[in-house]
């Protein structure tokens, strides 16, 4: 008897012991990250990840306002030369480092400095940057610049710790430190990234997950498959195809957003001795290579109708479209003359592509109909990352890419055709399109802005260092026990508020 009243007691005794159960989120993503460091990194997947992983000193909401992360309120001088941030107080990295005024300064002194730093094009209008005070930031401006705000609402707003980052120098993405709600705890590449709850970030009460693991699936099939068997909780980039299949599974949930961002194709324009081709050299037989392809109709096929097509960085239903170069309808003939006026017949062409389904189905639309027109298109398919860097080092002719997208316009196109800037891997240098967007930047009047991005772009369409095939939506699914995700048009999964149900 007595035995067994020490067993009920023990028995009693465990339960009492027992830890609540951790709360994983499982996600699934299109592709792999590259390095997990702000100041390199230039991966859509990646700023997926930040969006858990390091806090911003500026967010955006789902209709593309700015409001406070790090700093609390912010205000400009009257000349529009200096912006004065106040910031949040109380706040940790993961390191335990205070976050302060002089860790801003570090930050973007270290995103302007650093030799391997991609933020170095979207803080060239930063002098300098100050504390006046414990908790205050102060950037003074070499000329006024409106899209500094939207830059330090992404990568180059991101604080890392400058303990960490001192230490680790260009390997500070192995073990990446921020102040975000979840800090690192493992990656395996190709495989799966693993983060963990941060008990002392200061919005802690709104976080209701405990770890969050992603996973990299580029083939969209897999990834719903793995959804609808439980083995996910969540995926994003729902191929346009399988939308129907997943607002037929009542343990799914559906959601979009209209993005921000672009498709296109990368043409080496003078990035290096694989610039050395006809495609590269000669702006005729890219303008023909955009005329063979139909747009509306890849879109449609590709993307099932939510998407848009296009042929700038700012979509048809943006404000910053330049109407009067309109979406150029299919024209074989015009293609095939502009090929016979560079002097050619047949251009053979090598095109990148990263080996996720959907990019792939665009391009082998596109590889057939440039054929009509003397294109011979090799696909060259890739894990994406690496598609990335043979890009950076001009390792390609043409190479299929796309952009996520950013509030402000300049975002969309300023650091891909300026000459030197952080992402233009074509390395095109027009010193004409780089005053026009250099005078965009400076004022604050939107029509002004607009008349100097028209001006670009009437350049760009007849350059065509990045030709533009469309704009997509941002499509999720996720088990009906996720609740509190807010789409929101950057494509980001921001996880404050969000909640897993057993």
């Amino acid at each position: 008897m007595k035995i067994a009243k020490f067993m009920v007691s023990l028995a009693a005794g465990s339960l009492i012991a027992l830890p609540s159960l951790a709360v994983e989120l499982k996600i699934g993503l299109q592709d792999d990250a590259d390095a997990l460091d702000p100041a390199q990194s230039r991966t859509f997947v990646g700023r997926i990840v930040y969006t858990a992983l390091c806090d911003k000193l500026v967010d955006v909401t789902p209709d593309l306002q700015f409001v406070p992360q790090l700093a609390t309120s912010w205000k400009w001088s009257a000349d529009g030369k200096q912006l004065v941030m106040e910031l949040r107080q109380g706040v940790k990295f993961q390191d335990g480092t205070p976050f302060n005024a002089q860790a801003v300064v570090d930050n973007i002194q270290r995103y302007q400095t650093m030799p391997e730093s991609r933020r170095k094009s979207e803080l060239s209008s930063v002098a300098k940057v100050e504390a006046t005070g414990e908790y205050e930031a102060s950037f003074t401006l070499k000329a006024p610049d409106v899209t500094l705000l939207a830059q330090l609402s992404d990568r180059s707003g991101m604080m890392v710790s400058p303990t960490a980052a001192k230490v680790a120098g260009a390997k500070f993405g192995d073990h990446p430190v921020c102040s975000g709600p979840f800090k690192f705890v493992e990656r395996v590449q190709q495989d799966r990234i693993v983060l963990e709850k941060f008990q002392d970030y200061w919005n802690k009460d709104k976080i209701f997950i405990d770890k969050v693991t992603y996973l990299p699936i580029p083939d969209t099939t897999v990834r719903l498959a793995n959804l609808r068997s439980g083995d996910l909780d969540m995926i994003e980039r729902v191929a346009a195809s399988d939308v129907g299949t997943v607002k037929g599974d009542p343990n799914l949930v559906y959601a979009d957003a209209i993005g921000t961002g672009w498709l296109g194709v990368y043409a080496n324009v003078g990035n290096g001795a694989r610039a050395d081709n006809p495609m590269g050299k000669d702006k005729r037989l890219r303008q023909a290579f955009s005329l063979a392809i139909d747009r509306e109709a890849a879109m449609q096929i590709v993307f099932d109708g939510t998407g848009l097509a296009g042929n700038q960085p700012f979509a048809p239903n943006s404000p910053w479209y330049d109407k009067d170069i309109p979406v150029p309808a299919r024209d074989v003939d015009k293609a095939k003359a502009l090929v016979k006026e560079a002097g050619l017949d047949r251009i053979p062409v090598e095109l990148a592509v990263a080996n996720n389904p959907v990019s792939m189905q665009m391009m082998q639309i596109v590889q057939s109909m440039v054929a009509e027109a003397g294109f011979d298109v090799t696909l060259k398919t890739t894990e994406f990352a690496t598609l990335l860097d043979a890009q950076s080092s001009g390792n390609y002719q043409l190479s299929r890419s796309d952009w996520s997208g950013r509030s402000d316009p300049d975002g969309n196109i300023q650091q891909f055709v300026t000459t030197g800037a952080g992402l233009n891997d074509s390395k095109y240098s027009n010193p004409e399109v780089d005053k026009l967007l250099l005078e965009a930047r400076q004022s604050q009047d939107n029509a002004v802005r607009k008349q100097k991005y028209d001006a670009a772009e009437a350049i760009l369409s007849q350059d065509l260092p990045i030709i533009f095939l469309g704009h997509q939506a941002w499509i999720w699914a996720y088990n009906k026990k996720v609740s509190g995700f807010v789409p929101s048009p950057d494509g980001m999964i921001r996880l404050v508020g969000v909640k897993k149900g057993s």
